[in-house]
């Protein structure tokens, strides 16, 4: 009985080792990747520094294509009529750029002398490396539209303005848009002024 209560000892960790070959695998090829020099193990140098960068999503041209697709898209509800928007913003939108940075120093390494950080873009085939981007945020709508007189356009219009812009419904204003005769009237108002 001995010997067969160590045979069964020593086949159960082989019946193991078979039935969870993959699970085993699987782990051992994760360590081998981890121990890879440059893919953010244990042995690979430090991720690069992000600095925020003002990039094209920070741009006029961006606020006034958000403008003109929500105008063509707010038209669209029953009742609306022309439309036009504007949109203020509290921030741009900005990339995230990857740096490469380095740091040098004299003396001793638990009380350096001096030092010195250096950083710069990290680039590839296609430009900067971008590793986030920053959409704007917004500060307040404004939508003049041709059923801004009726409560329920309104509130059509400011639920969809709230669903692409992230705004509360306090941060944006619906009014009607002054018709053709009224809007003459004013004009010739201001030119005698």
């Amino acid at each position: 009985m001995d010997r067969e209560d160590a045979k069964r000892k020593l086949t159960k960790p082989l019946e193991l080792l078979g039935r969870y070959k993959y699970v085993l695998l699987v782990v051992a090829l994760g360590a081998a990747l981890l121990a890879w020099p440059g893919t953010g193990g244990a042995g690979a140098s430090p991720a690069p520094e992000t600095t925020p960068e003002t990039g094209p999503a920070a741009g006029r041209e961006d606020l006034a294509e958000t403008e003109r697709a929500m105008e063509e898209i707010l038209c669209k509800i029953s009742g609306v009529g022309m439309v036009d928007v504007m949109l203020t913003l509290h921030s741009g939108g900005e990339l995230v750029l990857a740096q490469d940075a380095s740091l040098r120093y004299s003396g001793s390494a638990q009380a350096p002398d001096s030092y010195e950080r250096s950083s710069q873009p990290v680039t590839d085939a296609g430009g900067v490396v971008v590793t986030q981007e920053k959409y704007p945020q917004y500060r307040g709508a404004l939508v003049v539209c041709e059923g801004g007189g009726n409560d329920a356009v309104r509130f059509q219009v400011v639920s969809a303005g709230s669903a692409l812009t992230g705004l509360g419904s306090d941060r944006i204003a619906v009014v009607k848009w002054q018709d053709a005769a009224a809007a003459g009237a004013a004009e010739r108002e201001m030119i005698d002024r």
